[in-house]
């Protein structure tokens, strides 16, 4: 979309902004941009009130916000165990809603927002910011075009010294980013979830883990992810049975996106691979935040289904459950149906 944003009735949907701390200051400054933002709203007043200083709008309360009828829509960006009454309280006053992820801390609490959008007739998108990445939508048309061949296997490390939660663990906290990936370039759900992991700060936090799953068609994929990393690592290598492609997130933005030609010959009897050298895939720069906000309204103004709505969404919390059940049974787990 590029930030091209519709209009309702001649008018760029109206946005409040929920929660203006480590990430939400940023979903503030890009709504603000997009001449969406008319409110903002944090638990802290002397944060909201820098925000509402610096870009104009006034600060309100939360319930202010969701009973005034002048905004279309909400984006929260709250801590992960509020998602499900922030949202829901919004959806209830009929509000359209964006809510960072998870969109839930269980699949029955998603469902059940799943279902509460539908019966309000609202968009429910869910910022799985991934799917607004222009290298990761480049990586998924190649994907598809068949350049890669079939995939065989995915593999991704997501690693960072970083923002310790103490609530939801490393495998909800960030592993969802590259489930949700992995589940869009095979389009299908895992038969399989298994999982290892470690608790090294608090015994009930997993601060390490290596999730492995198995997918009817025959792909498989590995997602490892620590917050306890000296040093940062985002990065997908997509193995296809005619070339790999690697999505390097930490990288130059032209260096992100690399294809790898290779081809398998017997020789003296021996299988021997030989690599090409990188290919490096022009994408067009964008902020892959802005691409979200920008598709949020584009979806209000539109009536449009959202590309990460409750579907999508639905289907990372059901692989996340069975991540979590597979932990504490110690053996793999099937994710069940996702559907609300």
């Amino acid at each position: 979309m590029s930030g091209v944003v519709g209009l309702i009735a001649g008018r760029t949907p109206t946005v409040a902004a929920v929660g203006c701390g480590y990430w939400g200051k940023n979903v503030v400054r890009n709504f603000a941009e997009l001449g969406a933002l008319r409110a903002v709203s944090d638990a802290d007043p002397d944060v909201a009130e820098r925000m509402s200083r610096q870009y104009n709008v006034p600060a309100r309360s939360l319930p202010e916000i969701i009973n005034d009828a002048q905004y279309d829509g909400i984006a929260f960006a709250s801590p992960a165990r509020l998602h499900v009454e922030h949202a829901g309280a919004a959806l209830s006053a009929g509000k359209h809603v964006l809510v960072e992820k998870p969109m839930a801390l269980s699949l029955p609490e998603g469902r059940a927002l799943a279902r509460l959008a539908k019966q309000r007739g609202r968009i429910l998108m869910v910022g799985h910011l991934l799917h607004y990445h222009p290298v990761v939508l480049k990586l998924l048309e190649i994907v598809r075009s068949g350049r890669l061949g079939e995939i065989r296997h995915i593999h991704s490390n997501r690693l960072n010294l970083g923002k310790i939660r103490t609530r939801e663990d490393v495998i909800w906290s960030f592993a969802l980013h590259d489930l949700s990936v992995i589940l869009a370039i095979l389009n299908e759900m895992p038969s399989r979830v298994s999982v290892e992991a470690e608790a090294i700060l608090n015994p009930a936090i997993s601060d390490i883990a290596d999730i492995h799953l198995k997918f009817p068609q025959g792909a498989t994929a590995r997602v490892h992810v620590s917050w306890l990393n000296p040093y940062k690592e985002q990065r997908m290598s997509v193995i296809g049975s005619k070339a790999h492609a690697v999505f390097d997130d930490i990288a130059k933005w032209e260096n992100k996106l690399q294809i790898f030609d290779y081809k398998v010959e017997e020789r003296n009897g021996r299988p021997e691979a030989t690599k090409a050298p990188a290919i490096f895939v022009p994408v067009e720069q964008r902020e892959p935040l802005r691409e979200e906000c920008a598709h949020f309204l584009h979806s209000i103004a539109e009536g449009t289904v959202p590309r990460t709505d409750t579907r999508e969404a639905l289907r990372v919390l059901s692989v996340l459950e069975a991540a979590s059940t597979s932990l504490k049974r110690g053996m793999p787990v099937s994710p069940v149906i996702a559907d609300a």
